[in-house]
């Protein structure tokens, strides 16, 4: 088991106008432009028989509900899908010893499910029939990955993993940890994905930051605001890819076989800056945060701290709205949809508190053409808004099942939506 005891610094007029090419940076407006606000959406459930709405020629239905906070989705090879129910919780004190995270805490007690649970739809029919209580004892679980017969979860303090057989509805052994990770982070910046590469021999692991913009100081960023790659034994730790302020999709894009993510980025500068994105990731690759945004934009809060690194910061590939919360990444590899979305890359926007006005709370979807983004983002599942102040539920997971159906997690409603190709 690998400990994190070292110490990794993060690499030593108006509204956006996004570019006719998607690959090409938006026009950003200058900082501060307009004031930071805070707006918390109330969130009032779907009323009876409302749905989310998809584009003419999809169907939206119910997948499942009753659960607590189903944050994740994860389509086991058999056809089983695992859900991560979590949720953010209020800080804990941590001892002296284990301020800068390096240690492993304590599990965060409160209101939080840190389960695991399984549903099987044996006969096919777009809805599960069969629901177990797969995984319990977690600690603010998210991402999850099976390599062989063995499950990775990621939870907020660490990586732990289980051994599965296919078809099993309940995993009784007790996990083994094979890395710990610095506990919560800003906001909602507690969770962890988890991603395996094609032949099982690394597993990468994404970390948000500790805080918005390095203002506890870049010694409690301490493997934060990375995405981390490392052996499934726990041994080779190493940053794959820094100043990522939130990066929490991960997805493979099935052409090129490259690592891309959603990225949360930061707040407070107004109501149009920063805009969240979805980059491919290179390795050993710098994106800016906290002393850049999208690629070499210096931050005025960290302005002539680090002019070496905001030099070196990479662009990224996709703008997907400020203050949009964009969690969600996966790329069509099902066959069900039609031909535009085949290899697309579909985007969970939860949705912030920073904007005047509410931003996200939809799906989003990115036309990609060999490998690489070939318009801009365009609405895919909307109707979350209700109105000025309300909202109907929050996306946040998107994934493709079995079948070739577009799965989605509504983490405040406890729900997972189904979007399938109308019947002919």
């Amino acid at each position: 088991m690998r400990t994190l005891s070292l110490f990794i610094a993060t690499f030593s007029s108006g509204a956006i106008v996004l570019a006719a090419d998607p690959t090409q940076p938006p026009q950003l407006p200058p900082p501060f432009e307009t004031k930071s606000v805070t707006k918390h959406p109330k969130v009032i459930d779907w009323p009876t028989g409302k749905t989310p709405t998809a584009p003419p020629g999809f169907t939206v239905t119910l997948y499942a509900d009753g659960f607590d906070s189903p944050r994740w989705l994860y389509a086991l090879p058999n056809g089983d899908l695992l859900v991560a129910e979590a949720r953010t919780l209020p800080k804990p004190n941590p001892k002296p010893e284990e301020k800068e995270g390096m240690k492993k805490s304590k599990t965060v007690t409160g209101t939080s499910a840190n389960r695991v649970t399984l549903l099987r739809d044996a006969d096919k029919d777009g809805k599960p029939e069969k629901r177990e209580t797969f995984l319990i004892g977690l600690n603010q679980p998210l991402g999850m990955a099976l390599i062989g017969e063995t499950l990775f979860v990621a939870n907020t303090d660490g990586v732990v993993k289980f051994p599965y057989k296919p078809g099993e509805t309940k995993i009784e052994a007790k996990g083994t940890p094979i890395l710990h990770l610095p506990l919560g982070g800003y906001n909602n910046h507690w969770t962890r994905n988890l991603l395996a590469n094609a032949d099982g021999s690394k597993l990468y692991v994404s970390v948000g930051s500790a805080s918005n913009v390095g203002e506890k100081g870049m010694k409690e960023e301490a493997l934060r605001a990375n995405i981390l790659e490392v052996n499934p034994d726990g041994t080779g730790l190493r940053v794959f890819a820094a100043g990522l302020r939130n990066p929490v999709g991960m997805a493979w894009e099935p052409r090129t076989k490259a690592l891309w993510t959603a990225v949360n980025e930061r707040d407070e500068l107004g109501d149009e800056l920063v805009p969240d994105y979805i980059t491919s990731v290179k390795d050993g690759g710098f994106y800016g945060w906290p002393y850049s945004y999208y690629g070499k934009t210096e931050d005025p809060r960290r302005k002539g701290e680090r002019p070496d690194l905001v030099a070196k910061a990479v662009a990224p590939d996709v703008a997907v709205g400020s203050h949009t919360a964009s969690l969600g990444l996966c790329f069509y590899t099902g066959a069900a949809f039609p031909d535009k979305y085949r290899g697309g890359a579909f985007v969970g926007q939860r949705g912030s508190w920073n904007r005047s006005k509410f931003a996200g709370y939809k799906v989003g979807f990115v036309p990609f053409k060999d490998g690489k983004p070939s318009g801009e983002m365009e609405d895919f599942l909307t109707g979350f808004i209700a109105n000025d102040d309300e909202v109907y539920g929050r996306p946040v997971c998107v994934c493709v099942a079995p079948d070739g159906a577009l799965l989605v997690t509504d983490d405040v409603t406890n729900k997972i939506w189904r979007v399938a190709p109308e019947k002919k």
